[in-house]
């Protein structure tokens, strides 16, 4: 009997997700628990396995595909196993109905699409090839009324549109030769809608500080004298330290807009941004301002590390309340303005430790600057609490000692 691969649910807040990549082809042979598909959410990649042995008999979900918890991506069963109550009925024209209005289609804007669109037949991946593409598929339906538009029937549409736009269009100058052609899908495309979506809801505002590094050089040299190399802890650490405490004596830093309701959140989890190939993820330190530096370093060491071999689980990327970010070891980077990780309303950027001259009791003194960027969502963290939070963070950096007080 076929069995079905469903979206599976992979944290208690994921309602949807994307088709990644197949890893298997249809007619592959599959071992339980092998793995066959990625899946990209707002929060990490992972992979889906087979629920049984048997053959991959039919990918109905094609990659880059959004999906529901629960909705169909591919079916497994027995080699020539009838699938046929898995998938829709086939158009009833065996030819693509784009191709005698293909001109038609290539005239169409981006986006727009008739009314009366909702009564079309027409696939789920064409319909979002189409969205893609801005193809008005109901004008290929008007040829063929009782057919069903396929996905290549959208792509014949979507070819002719580009023949025409040569054939009409004026000759122009050459692009730059390209090095690389890079697709941009997977977790960069999610994570990059992601920024996209947080950027455009979120006003912002960014406040920059430098702030004298020489207690908190002190405290770590002191701290790692003891300790095993794999053992010693980082700037990173402390820093985060020293940012969970600060929001527990300003928890109106610690908040988020979730339907119309500011809720002030009581546990202090502070996501730490992890630079990967394809983009950046943010495990979650839980309960920070509860736990001990070397607790926080041990804690962090061990999310870098899975997060860079793709092993972290959803929980683990959920429910921060409060983010940091460090450029600062690439040494490159004073100040900038990071993207706030909605929902979350405020995150911390780390800059690069510079050995500068600074005045000290009316005298020029040579110390170690750091610079601090703080961008928050001013729909509900105003300038003067902001500047607070800086203030305290500021007092916990320049005497570190206040930290454990």
């Amino acid at each position: 009997m076929a069995t079905q691969i469903n979206m599976p649910k992979l944290g208690l807040s994921m309602k949807e997700g994307v088709v990644g990549k197949w890893l298997k082809k249809e007619g592959d042979r599959l071992k339980q628990g092998e793995a066959v598909v990625e899946i990209m959410t707002d929060k990490i990649n992972n992979v889906v396995e087979s629920p049984v042995d048997g053959v991959l008999l039919k990918i109905i979900a094609e990659p880059d595909t959004k999906l529901l918890i629960g909705e169909v991506m591919g079916i497994i069963g027995a080699p020539g196993e009838d699938v046929g109550t898995f998938l829709a009925p086939e158009p009833v024209s065996q030819e693509p109905v784009a191709r005698t209005i293909a001109v038609q289609a290539a005239e169409v804007p981006a986006g727009a699409i008739s009314a009366g669109a909702e009564r079309i037949k027409i696939s789920p991946i064409a319909r979002k090839l189409a969205q893609e593409h801005g193809i008005d598929y109901t004008l290929l339906a008007k040829n063929n009324p009782e057919s069903r538009i396929m996905k290549e029937d959208i792509e014949a549409a979507i070819a002719a549109r580009e023949t025409a736009k040569s054939v009409l269009a004026p000759t122009s100058a050459e692009e730059p030769s390209t090095l690389e052609v890079i697709p941009y899908e997977g977790m960069q495309r999610v994570i990059g809608e992601n920024m996209a979506k947080s950027w455009a809801i979120a006003p912002k505002v960014t406040h920059h500080v430098s702030v004298d590094l020489s207690q908190f050089v002190a405290l770590r040299t002191n701290i790692n004298s003891d300790l095993a190399a794999n053992d010693k802890i980082s700037f990173t650490d402390l820093l985060v330290k020293a940012v969970a405490m600060a929001v527990k004596s300003k928890p109106r830093m610690n908040v988020s807009l979730c339907d119309r309701q500011i809720k002030v959140w009581r546990d202090i989890n502070i996501g730490v941004a992890v630079a990967l190939p394809e983009g950046l993820v943010v495990p979650v330190v839980r309960n920070a301002d509860q736990k001990t530096v070397l607790e926080i370093s041990k804690e962090i060491k061990d999310l870098a590390q899975r997060a860079k071999q793709n092993k972290l689980q959803m929980e683990e990327m959920s429910g921060g309340s409060f983010t940091v970010t460090n450029l600062g070891a690439y040494g490159s980077v004073d100040y900038f303005t990071p993207v706030i990780n909605q929902p979350e309303s405020a995150i911390l950027g780390i800059g690069r430790i510079l050995k500068m001259p600074v005045v000290v009791d009316d005298q020029v003194v040579i110390r170690p600057m750091i610079g601090l960027s703080l961008a928050y969502d001013h729909r509900i963290i105003n300038g003067a609490p902001a500047a607070e939070f800086m203030a305290v963070l500021m007092k916990l950096i320049e005497a570190p000692y206040k930290m454990f007080v």
